[in-house]
């Protein structure tokens, strides 16, 4: 069963990727998945979305390092391509480059996983937050053929106020 978002979001997925049911992608916590229309080797790069309640203030850098000692759980071998901060003050965000090798459709795989981190601040409650997680992940030989779509994924993500389409 799909997970439920802390806070409603709305986004255009890119033009051709299909949404997938998260439960099927075997990624725990996922609130909503797409793939893409042509795999490569077999294996269809996909997006997810995901997100939570922090206990306390976050540091988007934690969030990222437990990310990464999740994935080392389940892959062979990962390590961060890239990390770097993004956003505002107001909007905070971290995107991390991840590669890993990994089981995948019954085959070992090269994989790189973008993520990219946002921090929603509540407006009501400026101490409370709530973090998505954006999540690229496709094989080593077409991550750079579908970054392209992904960051235009990420930049058509807003909070959904409810006066307009949502997710």
């Amino acid at each position: 069963m799909p997970a439920t978002l802390p806070v409603p979001i709305g986004f255009s997925l890119p033009d051709g990727w299909l949404p997938a049911r998260p439960d099927g992608l075997d990624a725990e916590g996922v609130a909503f998945a797409a793939v893409h229309p042509r795999p490569d080797a077999g294996y269809a790069a996909s997006i997810t979305v995901d997100g939570g309640f922090p206990d306390a203030p976050p540091a988007l850098a934690e969030l990222a390092d437990a990310s990464v000692e999740r994935l080392r759980g389940t892959a062979a071998q990962v390590e961060v391509a890239d990390r770097r901060e993004a956003g505002s003050a107001d909007a905070p965000a971290l995107v991390q480059r991840l590669s890993l090798s990994a089981v995948a459709g019954g085959s070992r795989r090269d994989l790189v996983q973008s993520q990219v981190y946002l921090l929603l601040k509540d407006v009501a409650a400026p101490l409370a937050s709530a973090v998505i997680r954006l999540t690229l992940t496709a094989t080593a030989a077409q991550h750079d053929a579908v970054l392209g779509e992904f960051q235009d994924f990420v930049r058509s993500v807003r909070p959904d106020t409810g006066t307009g389409a949502g997710t």
